[in-house]
């Protein structure tokens, strides 16, 4: 038993010891630490909601462990974002780094007072839901995706009212800003990071909730950052030199001496393979936004468009900067956009990441940091009581990502 009487098997001590003098060796005091575990440890085993009142509830913590979990989370004024740069490392140290992305999460409300709270539009079900909108960076270790860190979305009336933003302890530096803005927060965090964090491709869909495709993809080529990017067929590129003709990637495809056909064989759940068409564009193209270069220098990018099989759907398109890869390690790093927002289903069910009950915006990257947190600790250790990784998609399969696809055609974007 700990000194904060967390019942833990004696298996057990020792790893999640461990674990947290690994990521939350920030943490300057020790009741601070002690407190982070009790709180991780009622954030696995907890069923149900994961609030602090239930994490004492369920018998797993001292009676009057509640007021100390809620003043951990609410009142104590540690930092997250170290924390959260060593969950991080902690997790590049068990796993290879394959890919970075990001997904969202909308977290329902009831009132106005819980920070970041606004009606939004839920496009999965189309449905406006009062709700707080995270947006997430994942780390992809393959067949696993991992939540890193957070930003809370400010919009309406957070983004101006003094009075409600003091009462919610927003600092000043953050504003509302769009959802490209926070992606490429995330990619100088990583960039800066000191000690630094693993490098990899950064996989994302700018199809859905961003408005500035052409700004996210620029500001990651000003960083030397390679990506493979989802975007909608009217996305502008341009083609050819010394006087490049401007064009959407939609237009491209159709030119029929354009496309390079490749036969790609995906596994399905049952065993059985499935064939999926793919074209790539036979020769680079650069984007149109000005200032995506990388020291001056203009970065080529190839195009890929996977049709769909019955020809009922769109076809879906891809910008990416690894001109040397082949088309099935593209499409296989572009699943782990998927992955991620499956991962977040996990945690919807599992982790508590819809259980916060402040109402401050430090407490909330204090609870998602936890949330976080306990997730890593769950996979990394297999920690018993919690919600299994999801086996659909890479784990049904029976494989990691880069495995997932088989090409039956030619290999390589340049050739």
């Amino acid at each position: 038993m700990s000194s904060l009487g967390v019942r833990v098997a004696a298996g057990d001590r020792e790893r999640i010891q461990t674990f947290v003098e690994s990521v939350f060796n920030p943490l300057h005091r020790a009741e601070q630490r002690r407190w982070a575990r009790a709180y991780l440890w009622g954030l696995i085993h907890t069923p149900g909601k994961k609030t602090p009142r239930r994490m004492a509830e369920a018998g797993l913590l001292p009676a009057g462990a509640a007021h100390g979990l809620h003043q951990f989370i609410n009142s104590s004024t540690w930092g997250w974002e170290p924390v959260r740069r060593a969950l991080g490392r902690t997790i590049a140290a068990h796993r290879p780094a394959y890919a970075w992305t990001v997904a969202d999460v909308l977290i329902p409300k009831q009132g106005e007072h819980s920070v970041g709270v606004h009606r939004r539009l839920d496009q999965a079900t189309g449905r406006t839901v009062n709700c707080q909108r995270g947006v997430g960076l994942f780390l992809s270790t393959g067949s696993r995706c991992f939540p890193v860190d957070w930003s809370l979305v400010l919009d309406g009336a957070w983004d101006w009212d003094d009075l409600r933003r003091r009462r919610a302890r927003i600092p000043d530096t953050e504003t509302g800003r769009p959802v490209g803005a926070f992606v490429l927060g995330f990619a100088a965090g990583v960039t800066a990071a000191h000690p630094p964090l693993p490098t990899a491709p950064w996989v994302l869909n700018l199809t859905q909730r961003c408005d500035d495709a052409s700004g996210v993809m620029a500001g990651l080529a000003r960083r030397g950052l390679d990506f493979v990017c989802e975007v909608d067929s009217g996305q502008i590129v341009l083609v050819g030199r010394p006087s490049p003709r401007v064009i959407t990637v939609g237009e491209l495809m159709e030119e029929p001496h354009a496309r390079q056909p490749h036969v790609l064989l995906r596994p399905t759940e049952h065993g059985i393979s499935r064939a999926v068409r793919v074209n790539v564009y036979t020769g680079p193209v650069r984007l149109s936004q000005r200032g995506a270069a990388k020291d001056g220098v203009p970065r080529a990018y190839h195009i890929l468009e996977q049709l769909s099989a019955d020809g009922a759907q769109p076809s879906r398109y891809w910008v990416t900067s690894l001109m040397g890869r082949g088309v099935e390690e593209v499409l296989a790093l572009a699943w782990s956009q998927a992955l991620a927002r499956r991962t977040v289903a996990v945690l919807r069910e599992g982790f508590g990441v819809l259980d916060f009950e402040g109402r401050s915006f430090p407490g909330w990257h204090h609870h998602m940091t936890m949330v976080s947190a306990a997730y890593a600790y769950q996979q990394l250790y297999g920690a018993p009581g919690a919600v299994p990784a999801p086996a659909t998609g890479l784990a049904a399969a029976g494989t990691d990502a880069a495995g997932y696809w088989a090409d039956a055609g030619a290999k390589g974007l340049g050739a």
